[in-house]
């Protein structure tokens, strides 16, 4: 039986699809993409 999960993630300088696409390449199965904070931080924090 198939079980659905919910994560958070956080990524730096990362679009959704490209996120998406990572997932799906390691065998991951990706219902939703929702972005909920952005936020601009100085180079040195990367």
């Amino acid at each position: 039986m198939a079980v659905n999960l919910n994560y958070i993630l956080k990524v730096v300088d990362a679009k959704p699809s490209e996120v998406q696409k990572a997932l799906e390449q390691a065998g991951i199965r990706v219902r939703n993409i929702t972005e909920v904070y952005k936020e601009e931080t100085a180079d040195s924090d990367k």
